[in-house]
């Protein structure tokens, strides 16, 4: 990622540039002067930040990790740009490689914002397939692990994944990747290959919650023990034949992310320490550049200098270090667009795209795709089979529970209430949920005929309800009810009971008023209930 330039650099005018600016400095003033020159080069380089290696993310990470003084607009329009960039490409932001999940997760986390939760998309789903994580190498399985601890997330069910991941799984990729040398390379797969001081560094980043496994405990001391013999004179570290300021970022946030103080013993070479070295490298505006012989700001070298000097600044006051988001004091503000309406039931949530894409081949051409495909997306419905959703069968009682309370992302809970809902089925839970939260009533006081067919004017009646836990307004007068009703030629043989209902779906469009007829005895179909619940879910905002 760091672009190389080669170019023989005088051993005795690296010293003495480090030594003019060392330890005596940095002790007397301390790190934070150098930390807020920084943080206001960025503020100024990146001042409006977009999702992006560069410019992007790591400058939001950077200053939200140094508790620079950030106004709250510079969150709020970074926010909206990921959103509209997740948005742009329906949840999937690269095909293979997974760190661009990772890196937006970290930046996400360190506003305050939610990862599973971006413009209705889930980012730490794809996290969750271990084969595709680990697909370009080592940064796939340490980028992923460092991205998930930031906010302590649960490891994400990736529904789609041949190997379903977890976070011992990437530990043990990780470590299984360490060469002979106790260090690991970009294209480490262990052995006696010469090992990289940036990627052993992020390793150790992504190794420091593990440490209580003897066994990472025994990666981490070759690993450290090889960082410090290939510590170079001057206090720094080559990569690629040349010094430069990145490597020794990776190294300090290791350090600090490890409880060691980077100016351990281990890391001082000739009286200088990893900071000083560090520090050779800022210029006078507050940027960094990547060699020690450059002389010219370099915008990459400035985001990852920032936020080393944020590690070593956390690191001093003894507060979380740089990944260890749990005290993050951001609140990014968002438009409310996607949080639903005002006046919805406190339990009622989005559901977001967990498998952006998912299809079956049965549904190309049909009328209801896009609905369809939208809560398939969401987890909210299922086809009948891996390759096949059949749109035309009917649905059963039990069926139609579950996707409502999916589609409203209830709390699950059994009942007692019906003698025909055995307790451990996988209907339970979903018939309890409907049932507590008042979407479905019993065929009897004391039978609910999971197995029963709906009809078109039940379907009406529970989605009403529904929508109005979403916060819709379902009242309407008994003129209202017969102006909307009497369109349709058959509205006489809908029930009293399924009325009001019935004039609501159609009022607000969740059934289609371009119908001749109502048919509210007919059992309705997989098609048309994928239809009406993403009608109401998009119309009380919830899609």
């Amino acid at each position: 990622m760091k672009i190389i330039l080669r170019k023989i650099l005088s051993f005795a005018l690296i010293v003495g540039m480090i030594l003019s600016i060392s330890g005596s400095i940095v002790a007397s003033d301390g790190i934070k002067q150098y930390v807020e020159k920084s943080a206001s080069y960025i503020m100024s380089a990146v001042s409006e930040p977009k999702v992006g290696s560069v410019g992007g993310e790591w400058a939001v990470i950077g200053l939200a990790r140094s508790d620079a003084d950030v106004p709250q607009e510079y969150w709020d329009s970074y926010y909206e740009k990921a959103e509209e960039y997740v948005r742009d490409r329906k949840g999937v932001l690269h095909k293979k490689k997974y760190t661009e999940y990772s890196r937006v997760i970290l930046a996400l986390t360190a506003i305050g914002a939610d990862p599973a939760n971006v413009a209705g998309y889930d980012l730490l789903s794809p996290l969750g397939d271990f084969e595709k994580t680990i697909w370009q190498g080592i940064n796939g399985p340490i980028w992923a692990l460092i991205a998930l601890d930031s906010g302590s997330y649960p490891m994400p069910v990736n529904n789609e994944a041949a190997v379903q991941a977890t976070r011992q799984m990437y530990v043990d990729d990780i470590i299984s990747r360490q060469n002979s040398d106790g260090g690991w390379s970009l294209t480490s797969k262990g052995g006696a290959q010469t090992s990289d001081p940036d990627i052993t560094g992020m390793a150790l980043q992504a190794l420091s919650n593990y440490k209580a496994q003897s066994k990472v405990a025994s990666a981490i001391d070759k690993a450290i023990n090889c960082l410090s013999i290939m510590q170079n004179e001057s206090g720094g570290y080559e990569s690629y034949g040349t010094s430069n300021s990145e490597s020794i970022v990776q190294v300090i946030v290791a350090l600090c992310a490890l409880g060691i103080d980077p100016d351990d013993s281990r890391f001082v070479k000739n009286g200088v320490s990893l900071c000083d070295n560090l520090l050779s490298y800022q210029q006078a505006n507050g940027s960094f550049s990547h060699t020690s012989a450059g002389s010219c700001s370099d915008l990459m070298a400035s985001e990852q200098g920032l936020y080393g000097l944020a590690a070593i600044l956390r690191s001093e006051q003894g507060r979380n270090s740089l990944y260890r988001m749990s005290d993050c004091n951001i609140s990014v503000s968002t438009d409310g667009s996607s949080v639903g309406l005002e006046g919805r039931h406190k339990d009622v949530r989005m559901s977001v795209v967990t498998i952006p894409g998912a299809s079956f081949p049965d549904i190309v051409s049909h009328s209801n795709r896009a609905a369809i495909e939208a809560l398939t997306e969401r987890g909210i419905i299922n086809g009948k089979s891996p390759d096949s959703f059949d749109p035309d069968a009917t649905m059963t009682r039990a069926e139609f529970a579950a996707i409502i309370v999916r589609g409203l992302g209830l709390p699950l809970g059994e009942t007692s209430a019906f003698k025909d809902v055995r307790s451990g089925v996988w209907h339970a839970s979903y018939i309890g949920a409907a049932h507590k939260y008042g979407i479905v009533n019993g065929k009897t006081p004391d039978s609910f005929d999971p197995d029963g067919t709906i009809t078109r004017q039940e379907a009406a009646t529970m989605v009403a309800r529904a929508a109005g836990l979403c916060g819709m307004d379902t009242e309407m007068d008994e003129y209202e009810i017969l102006n909307m009703l009497a369109q349709f030629g058959d509205y006489i043989k809908v029930s009293l009971w399924a009325r009001e209902s019935t004039a609501f779906c159609y009022k607000e469009d969740i059934l289609d008023r371009n119908d001749l007829d109502i048919e509210p005895l007919r059992t309705i179909l997989r098609c048309e209930v994928a239809q009406m619940l993403y009608n109401m879910l998009e119309t009380a905002k919830l899609l």
